[in-house]
């Protein structure tokens, strides 16, 4: 594990995770491809100018990217980058996707740098550092981005070989009902090559070691001599019984 300086959260090193939703993921376990896509509809445009003006100082007609982050699980990532129940985690070995992503000529893998309008002001970027550089206000996404623009053929994307022994695992949003959670594991796992893949869905807002741990403290309250009783359930009426 390594930190980064002055940042808040702590980076992995050894796995790296793409969010999107069902249906691209279901694309990508059929293909075992990866498709790197223009930032030109991005939502952040002060990032999507940078990394165009890349490609245009290069002069290159296009380019491509793939935006990954080393960050643990947070609720930030499920709401912004994925799309409610049908948000989806693939969790990749991260040597294992940069030895395959280095097998496209011209191909750029880096972490993003983040940094205050101050700090440009004082030193502006180079042309290099551009596809790589955001405003310090999202540092906490901790992005890792692939880039590819020495292609001179406009196309919609271009897609990059990724096979499924990539994956360290998939984790499901924690909005989707756990029984269609496992229907569609046992759809995902009939797909050729992801009968070995780790599968699983997040309990990051419903945790039950979490909320049996809190009622553990005291089941019952006393507030100015009054008794409240604290909604649990697993307070059976005289303790907290143990999580299964």
């Amino acid at each position: 594990m390594e930190k980064s300086s002055g940042d808040r959260m702590t980076v992995t090193s050894n796995y790296i995770s793409r969010y999107t939703d069902l249906p691209f993921l279901i694309d990508y376990l059929r293909t075992k491809e990866l498709p790197l896509l223009s930032p030109q509809s991005w939502d952040d445009r002060n990032d999507s100018h940078y990394i165009l003006s890349y490609a245009k100082l290069a002069r290159h007609t296009a380019v491509y990217a793939l935006c990954l982050t080393e960050a643990p699980e947070t609720y930030h990532h499920w709401k912004v980058f994925t799309s409610g129940s049908s948000g989806v985690c693939i969790e990749f070995h991260k040597d294992k996707l940069l030895s395959y992503a280095k097998q496209v000529s011209g191909i750029r893998a880096e972490r993003v740098n983040y940094k205050k309008l101050s700090e440009l002001r004082k030193c502006k970027p180079t042309q290099e550092q551009l596809p790589f550089l955001k405003r310090v206000a999202f540092s906490d996404e901790k992005e890792f981005r692939l880039v590819v623009s020495n292609f001179n053929e406009q196309l919609n994307q271009i897609r990059l070989h990724m096979p499924s022994v990539a994956i360290r695992k998939i984790i499901f949003n924690p909005w989707m009902p756990k029984t269609v959670f496992e229907e569609i594991k046992n759809l995902l796992k009939d797909i050729d090559g992801c009968k070995s893949i780790r599968v699983s869905r997040s309990t990051l807002i419903d945790n039950d070691e979490w909320k049996s741990l809190g009622c553990k403290l005291n089941p019952i309250l006393q507030q100015q001599g009054t008794e409240i009783t604290v909604a649990c359930p697993l307070w059976n009426g005289s303790s907290c019984v143990d999580a299964p």
